[in-house]
């Protein structure tokens, strides 16, 4: 019983510590205050952005789509749009319930965003291609434009500091 209690409590400590921090896998351009982030609500693009596996997830007819850009008429700048932390699986099948949840962040700019910030936690960011995927393709997802003002509106499954 005690070996069976030591197996159990090791394997709840290994799930525990790789649900845990991932601020190293969320690109420059997300948002500040967060050690854990499954994916962004991206308001401005109806889109979501998969931090785990550096891609897009995008509505595409009647599918969502994965992919490492958003498609060209997909015109939104991620330094300067608003992202929602959302950790839950799969949050494109309640779409819905985040379009009207989140409407009111369309538009929004000034959010303070992990390539601006001083805090010493985000220095080994992924920074791989910033979280754009563009191949070289502009798409709207310049760097320009961004300042420091504004928090707020998170998901409630997200975690702050």
């Amino acid at each position: 019983m005690l070996l069976a209690s030591c197996f159990a409590f090791k394997a709840n400590a290994q799930l525990h510590i790789s649900l845990g921090l991932n601020i190293g896998s969320q690109p420059d351009w997300g948002p500040v205050g967060y050690d854990h982030a499954e994916y962004y609500y991206i308001p401005d693009a109806d889109a979501y952005y998969d931090v785990p596996n550096h891609q897009y997830v995008y509505l595409q007819g009647n599918s969502w789509v994965h992919g490492a850009a958003l498609p060209g008429n997909y015109h939104f700048d991620p330094y300067n749009s608003y992202k929602v932390v959302v950790n839950e699986p799969t949050p494109w099948v309640h779409a819905a319930t985040y379009r009207a949840k989140y409407r009111g962040f369309k538009g929004r700019k000034g959010q303070p965003v992990i390539r601006d910030s001083h805090d010493n936690k985000y220095k080994n960011h992924w920074n791989g291609n910033n979280g754009h995927g563009n191949n070289g393709h502009d798409n709207g997802h310049g760097n320009n434009g961004h300042d420091d003002h504004g928090k707020g509106g998170h998901d409630d499954h997200g975690h702050r500091n």
